[in-house]
């Protein structure tokens, strides 16, 4: 059975009491006799997992790069590489040192 929290309007007294979901009946304060009501309270929330913290916001979230991203980066590398190599033949520069 589930605990509830009810709250007197008249003597501002705060009890709890466990009742079944089916009982609908009026609750009276134990202090006063007065027709008590239901407190609500919200509800804690517990998240888990990767993203919710200040320290998960980083640029891939922990995960790996997808794979085209690597692609994009293997064959700006090769490009890069090729046009290094097509300046140093057309200039003469082989940076070998003899």
């Amino acid at each position: 059975m589930p605990t509830y929290e009810y709250e007197c309007p008249d003597c501002s007294f705060r009890f709890e009491l466990r009742r079944s979901f089916s009982e609908n009946n009026p609750v009276s304060c134990p202090q006063c006799g007065c027709d008590a009501q239901l407190v609500f309270s919200p509800v804690p929330i517990i998240f888990k997992g990767s993203g919710f913290y200040s320290t998960d916001h980083r640029g891939n979230h922990g995960h790996s790069e997808p794979a085209d991203t690597a692609e994009k980066a293997e064959k700006a590398s090769k490009d890069k590489t090729k046009t290094d190599s097509t300046e140093k033949a057309r200039t003469g520069n082989t940076d070998k040192k003899d």
